[in-house]
């Protein structure tokens, strides 16, 4: 199968869409060092409503990035953890993080020019 993330139609741009999101990015950052639970990785990133969170695990999921284990025990326990293929992302998540952090002085310098020409 040829695939190009510049096609319309080809399945690679949804991958690209889902592990460019800023969520998943997130979560993926997140589930590094280990399996988490909902409510753990809801603290670690503040602003991220239930709904997307949910929906976030769940299409990461959908995709083989990320395992959800669930525990018979009570109250109920449910684990999230990234798969081999979600700990690929590792090393590019990684790379997001660090050039955001280093580069957030220079884009809001940017910004700042920019709003001032118009």
């Amino acid at each position: 199968m040829e695939t190009s993330v510049y096609a319309k139609n080809c399945p690679s741009r949804q991958v690209l869409d889902r592990i460019g999101d800023a969520w998943s990015v997130l979560i993926v950052g997140s589930l590094a060092g280990g399996a988490l639970r909902y409510t753990e990785l809801a603290q670690r990133i503040p602003g991220v409503s239930p709904k997307m969170l949910t929906q976030t695990l769940r299409a990461l999921e959908r995709d083989g990035l990320v395992t959800r284990t669930v525990y018979a025990v009570v109250p109920p326990r449910v684990d999230y953890a990234l798969t081999v293929l979600g700990r690929s992302l590792l090393g590019l998540v990684g790379a997001l993080q660090e050039w955001a952090e280093a580069h957030i002085s220079d884009v809001i310098e940017a910004r700042e020019a920019y709003d001032s020409r118009v």
